[in-house]
């Protein structure tokens, strides 16, 4: 299997493992094999007895998880074991179920699975009726907040239920940096006009990370148009942002304007409750055994800003618990956090991390230059930091999954995505793996003390 399809394929697995759990991942989809990735569609191959079944039960998952790993415009191919086989003779018959993602959504981001408390509820409650109404309750609707916080998740949520309810409304979510990544490849290839049909034609434009978009001219511009033609229609638009529109001031002023013309909400760190909540969920979701829930109360009453950051407290307490046997319980949690100090973004005393100020603490633990960690070398002791590096800048600044792997070498996403699932597994089967972590932790924390 080509090193891009096996990296692309193990992101995609990880996400179809989330959404539908251990059991259905074990038995239908556990067994699937990447074929080829070609133009955007990913090939897959099913037992012949299961090939239908697949197909027909497993379709959004597949759509979704691929179209979150490859982008808005992946489409997915599953073809039986026996009709790949003959294709070497000319009389392949594939019988394919071909997959048109129609959303690019992420499965695991429902309304189901937001917790709602004093922090976010206007946001919420906005998000819903715009869900349940799109074009008619709040057009546009602008979501603003620091990082972690859940304006993805909203977003998602807003298109999940659409997508499930909208009586067959198209829903397109995007970054802004996806947007330009697209928009500059349709300029190249002159293809401008299928760019266009394919945001132009939403009946709702979900937009990501908008606060990306200043000093972009020829993409501002294409934006600026868009937003009018789908307003113009009667379209849903739905922005979300890490700041209030009129703080985004490297923005022209007629794009900011629209940006401000409908509802302006926004979501703020959540109180203990809401903390509480959220970190039982992610237990519940992921299964974790837990010998009280004590161990869940301290995790809530110490990380106190970021969900981001809670999940990440509870991946490293499960982490420690698989490598030690030790019970998940209030003392474990202590001492993992207290092991942990201030380090993470988001919580009190953390100092947020750039990406360089975390490839230099790579370097310096593992003796490498900075043109090795972004080199191409593939050698494991270049590999492996590299993998830490690309981890901890996703969990600690808010860096975009692309913008992260161009940071480290000009790398796609789907390698960051493999790079963050490695780390995290070699995290709970290797103590040393676990203490370089946190040693890397403990390194970004301390500085600036």
């Amino acid at each position: 299997m080509p090193g891009e399809l096996a990296d692309t394929w193990s992101a995609i697995t990880a996400l179809l493992h989330r959404a539908v759990g251990d059991s259905a991942y074990g038995i239908w989809l556990e067994p699937l094999i990447p074929v080829a990735l070609e133009h955007g569609t990913l090939t897959v191959a099913a037992p012949d007895e299961a090939r239908g079944w697949v197909a027909d039960r497993f379709a959004r998952v597949l759509q979704t998880s691929a179209a979150a790993v490859l982008g808005p415009d992946a489409t997915v191919e599953v073809v039986s074991r026996s009709h790949m086989q003959r294709g070497s003779d000319g009389a392949r018959a594939r019988a394919p179920s071909h997959f048109k993602p129609a959303t690019g959504l992420n499965p695991k981001y429902t309304f189901d699975q937001f917790v709602i408390g004093d922090s976010n509820h206007l946001a919420h409650a906005a998000a819903l009726a715009v869900a349940e109404t799109p074009g008619q309750a709040y057009n546009p609707l602008f979501i603003h907040g620091p990082p972690g916080l859940g304006k993805t998740h909203l977003l998602h949520s807003i298109g999940a239920y659409i997508a499930a309810h909208g009586g067959g409304l198209s829903v397109r979510y995007t970054t802004v940096e996806a947007f330009m990544n697209h928009f500059i490849a349709a300029l190249q290839s002159g293809s401008m006009e299928r760019f266009k049909a394919a945001y132009r034609g939403s009946d709702v434009l979900l937009i990501d990370d908008i606060q990306f978009l200043g000093s972009k001219a020829k993409t501002e511009e294409e934006l600026f148009h868009t937003f009018n033609e789908l307003y113009e229609l009667g379209s849903q638009l739905v922005l979300a942002a890490d700041r209030l529109p009129r703080e985004i001031v490297s923005v022209q002023d007629r794009l900011r304007e629209r940006f401000e013309a409908g509802l302006v909400v926004d979501v703020r760190p959540p109180d203990f409750a809401v903390r509480l909540t959220i970190l039982r969920k992610r237990a519940r979701l992921d299964e974790v055994v837990l010998a009280d829930f004590s161990a869940l109360e301290v995790i809530a009453d110490r990380v106190t800003t970021n969900v981001r950051a809670l999940e990440g407290t509870l991946i490293r307490l499960v982490a420690f618990h698989s490598l030690t046997g030790r019970p998940i319980d209030g003392a474990l949690a202590s001492e993992v956090l207290d092991g942990l100090g201030g380090a993470r973004r988001g919580e009190a005393g953390g100092p947020p991390r750039s990406v360089r100020d975390i490839q230099d603490a790579v370097c310096a633990l593992f003796d490498l230059t900075h043109d090795e960690l972004v080199s191409r070398s593939k050698a494991a002791r270049v590999a492996w930091p590299r993998q830490i590096g690309m981890y901890l800048s996703r969990e600690l600044t808010d860096q975009s999954l692309p913008t992260i792997g161009r940071r480290f070498g000009g790398r796609n996403h789907a390698t960051v995505l493999h790079a963050c699932k490695r780390t995290a597994d070699r995290m709970r089967a290797d103590r040393d793996a676990y203490d370089a972590v946190n040693r890397l932790l403990g390194d970004l924390g301390d500085r600036d003390r």
